[in-house]
């Protein structure tokens, strides 16, 4: 009696040793003597001691932090990038039997990656299209991942830093398209303010009276400042009365100095 109750504890310690427990976020790799058997879905699973064992496999997306890598663009520049690369596993069978440690493969695989797609562009190129670049960057990484039973969602460069001397470069080379833009629209500004003044003057030239409310409202603007003094000019349009007339007028001037010397 003694001997079978020692022999029913042993096999109840045996079955509690052997219920594992898999979470709803896990999958558990079953292997019975060596070899993959079946993957494990989420609840209590028995795995029998000795003939059997498991691996769990964390099958949510995880988010790896790429180190910085110093990378050449096609136009010589030296640049340093770093990125961030969120992936999932859809297949933990060929996680854990395809490759010996996915999470390092996979940040290995990313590092290389950036630095050729970065040797394959310019220097403007890696700046104005990093979003195009990083869907790049993932489209290479996931179609290499795909034996492994690993899918890239997304891959976001973080910071691109530059040389000291090219950050210089860039800033007098922005300073530079600024100025452009100010003449540019200074040139157009004046090109305006004298069509402006050309149409202003031919009216005024072919309105009658329109020069002199033109002179009536410059005078209101002056006089509105008690410490201004005006002046005013015989118009010009007096002096034009005696154009047609000289002739005339000389006549009687000298008429009338010919009777005074009489």
């Amino acid at each position: 009696m003694e001997f079978l109750i020692f022999l029913f504890i042993i096999f109840i310690v045996v079955i509690l040793s052997s219920i594992k427990q898999v979470n709803e976020y896990e999958r558990g790799i079953k292997f019975t003597r060596g070899k993959f058997s079946k993957i494990m879905g989420p609840g209590w699973r028995l795995v029998l001691p000795v003939f059997q064992s498991f691996r769990k496999v964390d099958i949510r997306t995880k988010a790896v932090d790429v180190p910085e890598q110093e990378a050449i663009t096609r136009d010589n520049v030296s640049v340093k990038i770093n990125a961030v690369i969120y992936y999932k596993i859809f297949d933990a069978s060929k996680a854990v039997l395809a490759v010996e440690n996915f999470y390092y493969a996979v940040s290995q695989l990313a590092q290389t990656t950036m630095r050729n797609v970065v040797g394959s562009v310019t220097l403007d190129e890696l700046l104005s299209e990093r979003e195009k670049l990083s869907t790049q960057i993932c489209n290479v990484i996931d179609q290499a991942t795909d034996p492994w039973g690993i899918k890239v969602e997304n891959v976001e460069l973080k910071d691109v830093a530059l040389p000291e001397e090219m950050k210089r470069v860039i800033a007098k080379a922005a300073e530079a398209e600024r100025e452009k833009a100010a003449v540019i629209t200074k040139a157009k500004g004046e090109v305006e303010a004298s069509e402006n003044l050309a149409k202003a003057a031919y009216t005024m030239s072919q309105v009658p009276g329109a020069l002199h409310l033109r002179t009536l409202s410059t005078i209101n603007d002056v006089s509105s400042d008690q410490s201004n003094t005006i002046i005013f000019a015989i118009p010009l349009e007096v002096l034009r009365a005696f154009e047609g007339d000289n002739a005339k007028a000389k006549k009687i001037v000298d008429a009338i100095v010919s009777k005074e010397s009489k």
